[in-house]
């Protein structure tokens, strides 16, 4: 069985529950976005391009039935703004819910002005055509992003590969539509017979690394080994790791880029070492509005999710706990460059490069 973060057919949404993995594989029920709202705050699915296409796509689940005006235009592109505003409070984070929401209120302000005489019907019907076409998109973007990553790396290595590489949180099938970021990467230089080992952290204190990414790594037989998070710097330098690949929650303008705690101190180790450290990221987690890192809102998590772990008690249950979701990583630790679907770019670029392709 494939694993997939969503499955979705016309009117019909189900959501991998990530928090029961590894141990139970159970796909349930998204009926709008309410359900929607729950599964991104709890963190049933995360992973940026996920979070975004669970929370459009319990939209379009809502339209195809029948929810919201159905005589009006301009009711019915309200109601879709107001909707998009109720997933938009789950987690402040991400950046690619906030970009897909912002993308799909301007086109339909450009439907509505440009198709004279639109009914409502062939309205809600386009919206919901508009949403799925992000599913196909964002497995595109992925593979591109796949090749873009796997041809940069083989050519700083001599004799081009193959390659051990280290990589943090999880961001393949389970935190996408399919394929992933940097495990989009991953999967690149495996499928060219270029990959000798990935090295995964476990991901504290969600683990999403050690039930997510070893789940679905050696699900697909990919070498995979499993290390703590203290134990990253020290895998870099006795295993010859050739480069660290991560995701990206929010990329600011300058580069700088939020992404699962943790990633800042894997950027520092990398650039003690010399060692490439790369952010594998889609457009729509690149926010130009935002001048640089210190403006990314952090999330701060509920302090149990480090003293409890299935009910078991880790710490003294009143000790004072900061657990924010995730840090900033300045943009001159990024050193091997941000992976796009258009291509590799030194931090200081990708900003004129959005601009240049219209994404402001």
């Amino acid at each position: 069985m494939a694993l997939e973060s969503l499955r979705y057919r016309r009117g019909s949404l189900e959501v991998l529950n990530q928090r029961l993995l590894p141990g139970q594989l159970r796909y349930e029920r998204v009926g709008g976005v309410e359900r929607a709202w729950g599964a991104i705050r709890d963190m049933e699915v995360r992973g940026a391009p996920a979070i975004a296409l669970l929370g459009c796509l319990s939209l379009a689940v809502e339209l195809a039935g029948g929810a919201g005006p159905q005589e009006d235009l301009g009711a019915l592109e309200e109601f879709v703004g107001q909707r998009l505003g109720v997933l938009l409070s789950a987690r402040p984070t991400a950046a690619n819910l906030g970009r897909e929401a912002e993308r799909l209120r301007a086109w339909l302000r450009r439907k509505v002005r440009e198709t004279p005489g639109v009914t409502p019907q062939e309205l809600r019907e386009s919206i919901i055509e508009y949403i799925e076409g992000l599913l196909a998109k964002d497995r595109r973007d992925n593979r591109s992003i796949g090749a873009h990553g796997a041809q940069h790396i083989l050519a700083g290595v001599p004799g081009g590969g193959p390659v051990t590489l280290l990589t943090h949180c999880n961001t393949g099938t389970l935190a996408t539509a399919g394929y992933g970021t940097a495990l989009g990467v991953v999967r690149a230089l495996h499928e060219r017979g270029s990959l000798s080992r990935v090295f995964c952290t476990e991901t504290r204190p969600f683990h999403q690394g050690s039930r997510l990414s070893a789940l679905e790594l050696r699900h697909d037989g990919i070498p995979v080994t499993l290390i703590a998070d203290s134990a990253a710097a020290a895998a870099m330098r006795e295993h010859g790791v050739h480069a660290v690949v991560v995701g990206a929650d929010r990329v600011a303008a300058n580069g700088d880029v939020a992404n699962k705690i943790g990633t800042f101190q894997l950027a520092l180790a990398a650039r003690h070492l010399r060692v490439p450290f790369y952010v594998a990221a889609p457009s729509s987690s690149c926010d130009p509005a935002l001048a640089s890192g210190s403006l990314i809102p952090i999330e701060e998590r509920p302090g149990t999710e480090l003293t409890q772990l299935g009910g078991v008690l880790l710490a003294e249950p009143e000790v004072d706990v900061w657990n924010p979701a995730f840090d900033v990583t300045p943009h001159e630790l990024i050193t091997g460059g941000i992976i796009t679907e258009w291509g590799v770019f030194p931090p200081s670029q990708l900003s004129r490069e959005l601009a240049e392709r219209g994404e402001r």
